[in-house]
């Protein structure tokens, strides 16, 4: 559950709940730039192995920043919850990726 009091869930119910009306899709996203510096030092790493900590670092701060504007999304919708979430990335060029999330707007009991 998220800190204002959305539900989110990745199945396609909840238990002990149940579903009033469908609000429809709700999505967030943000499209984020890899920094050139960070690049060349990701280049060393990949030579000799293990995690890329500021890779890392970035796509944890995307996949908040798409789930709190889901969250907003939702929220305009007038939803409790949001089921069956996804996340997916894309690449729109080189160096620059997007995060998505998204997943169906509900009202509960």
């Amino acid at each position: 559950m998220s800190d204002n009091g959305i539900i989110l869930v990745t199945t396609d119910n909840i238990p002990g709940r149940s579903i009033t009306k469908v609000m429809g899709m709700a999505r967030g996203n943000t499209i984020r730039a890899r920094h050139m510096g960070k690049d060349i030092m990701a280049g060393f790493k990949n030579m000799v192995g293990g995690e890329i900590a500021d890779y890392t670092k970035m796509m944890a701060e995307s996949r908040e920043q798409a789930l709190d504007r889901l969250i907003e999304d939702a929220e305009s919708l007038g939803a409790d919850a949001v089921i069956g979430i996804r996340f997916t990335t894309t690449s729109l060029m080189q160096g620059a990726a997007e995060f998505l999330v998204y997943g169906t707007a509900v009202k509960l009991d």
